[in-house]
């Protein structure tokens, strides 16, 4: 099911298609991905209905499949969700395949989330980045994201926090 669409970009709910799982499970079991996210174990088919499921209680919300409308191939996720522990704060963020960085389709899909989120009534949304990951440091200054500096409020862990308001 398609959740939004981009110019080059399909946003998509991930599927349980064994192709989506494999996927998924390329995507989130590289270090060059999961280094740049909070520990975990990974689950392809557990991830597919928890995403699906959180989806399903707040439409706005999510951790979609971003797949290339010109190829078909999927490039990785993009999420869009309140942080968890937080006071309410939403984040966006994205985890694309090595084979898909340096096109772009970070900053598009992040953009086609934060736009929905604007749309449905939100006044602002966050990104956590970890310190030293200067790739998506720079998806959230091409979103037009203010740097708010470093913070340990989530996930345990040291990140450096974003902040863009609908009005910026």
């Amino acid at each position: 099911m398609t959740v939004y669409e981009t110019e080059r970009l399909i946003v998509r709910e991930w599927t349980a298609d064994p192709a989506d799982l494999d996927r998924m499970t390329d995507i989130y079991t590289r270090e060059e991905v999961t280094r740049w996210l909070p520990p975990f174990e990974f689950d392809a088919a557990g991830a597919v209905e928890g995403w699906r499921a959180f989806h399903e209680k707040d439409r706005r919300y999510g951790s979609w499949a971003v797949q290339v409308r010109r190829s078909g191939l999927v490039a990785g996720s993009v999420l869009f969700r309140p942080i968890p522990g937080g006071d309410g704060e939403v984040e966006v963020g994205w985890h694309l395949h090595p084979d898909s960085w340096g096109h772009g389709y970070a900053t598009e899909a992040a953009r086609g989330a934060v736009e929905r989120g604007f749309a449905s009534g939100l006044e602002e949304v966050h990104a956590l980045v970890m310190p030293g990951n200067e790739a998506s440091a720079a998806v959230c200054r091409r979103l037009g994201m203010t740097p708010l500096g470093r913070t340990r409020r989530f996930f345990g862990l040291e990140s450096e926090m974003f902040r863009l308001s609908r009005d910026s």
